[in-house]
């Protein structure tokens, strides 16, 4: 257990904002042609998100690239920092939550959480990749404890990229954690993203758990769809409310339209050009992502977009 004493409860603007549902994009790592950090991009890229209307920024993630944290490179507090320091120098007068990508075993991730409330971050993204040695019980005790520390957005990351398969029992037992507030799915795949759908429906927390894709291959159709289960002889309801995603580190502006055009939908219009254009943005992120290789060039896919809009120098 940890002996670290913060404060773990999630502001209530914050809580509203996560449960109306925003926009939040993976921030990307900005490096200059010698593979060192360009503070200066670092520091423009978050502003352009602010910018750009998102309710948010995750931190520290995988799109910030996982080699951060490597003792020769060193830089998860340094981007930590640098984007925390924007935000608060924008002076916003509308809630912004501060997401903060916490790995590693659970010794290593108890610090990574200290890190964030030390930077001022609202919540934790907690991945489980890289644990295949902790049994699924094992990994429930983990969130646990870093919940003790910052409230978390729990992650399913799918296996192309780290991740590992967890049941549905997992995941029914993960959405009864206290400070466990938002999953954000990435599964990339049907039937396990009906996994953890499900369990939350059917856990005592369910009106407590914020739900976000980082369904790349789904966006569209995973916010415009009402996912509805037989929860003990009677219906439940839960939508997707936002995304946290990589693939809205570009062209983020039109992201913000386009999840405001979902909401609106949703309240009676039309969706049929919206599940078209689902089509497309898939399309599209086929070609970002790298899907034809197992998603091995997603991040230089997000650099090179980013590179075009003046944003990056390269794709490093």
């Amino acid at each position: 257990m940890s002996n670290i004493n913060y404060t773990m409860e999630l502001q209530s603007t914050i809580k509203e904002l996560l449960h109306q549902g925003t926009v939040i994009p993976a921030h990307p790592l900005a490096l200059n042609a010698s593979r060192t950090l360009d503070e200066e991009r670092q520091r423009r890229l978050t502003r352009y998100y602010i910018a750009a209307g998102v309710g948010g920024v995750a931190v520290g993630v995988h799109t910030t690239q996982f080699e951060i944290r490597k003792p020769e490179v060193n830089l998860l507090e340094t981007v930590l920092r640098l984007a925390a320091e924007e935000i608060d120098n924008a002076q916003l007068d509308r809630s912004f939550i501060k997401v903060a990508g916490i790995v590693g075993q659970t010794d290593k991730a108890v610090k990574e959480a200290g890190l964030a409330v030390k930077y001022g971050y609202n919540i934790g993204l907690v991945s489980l990749g890289g644990l295949k040695d902790y049994s699924e019980a094992d990994l429930i005790k983990h969130v646990r404890i870093v919940s003790e520390i910052i409230p978390v957005f729990g992650f399913y990351l799918q296996p192309a990229v780290g991740g590992r398969i967890l049941s549905y029992n997992f995941w029914k037992e993960f959405a009864e954690i206290e400070n466990v507030h938002a999953i954000k799915i990435a599964a990339f795949n049907r039937y396990q993203t009906l996994d953890v759908v499900r369990a939350v429906c059917g856990s005592s927390r369910k009106d407590d758990i914020a739900l976000y894709t980082g369904n790349d291959d789904n966006i569209v159709a995973d916010l415009l769809t009402p996912y509805r289960f037989n929860i003990n002889g009677k219906q439940v309801e839960k939508r997707f409310v936002g995304g946290l995603l990589g693939h809205w580190a570009v062209w983020t502006q039109k992201s913000v339209e386009l999840l405001n055009e979902i909401k609106q939908a949703i309240s009676g219009a039309n969706i049929e050009d919206l599940l078209s254009k689902g089509i497309e943005v898939t399309d599209m992120n086929e070609v970002i992502f790298d899907a034809k290789n197992s998603f091995h060039g997603c991040i230089p896919g997000i650099h090179e977009v980013l590179r075009r809009q003046g944003l990056l120098e390269g794709r490093w």
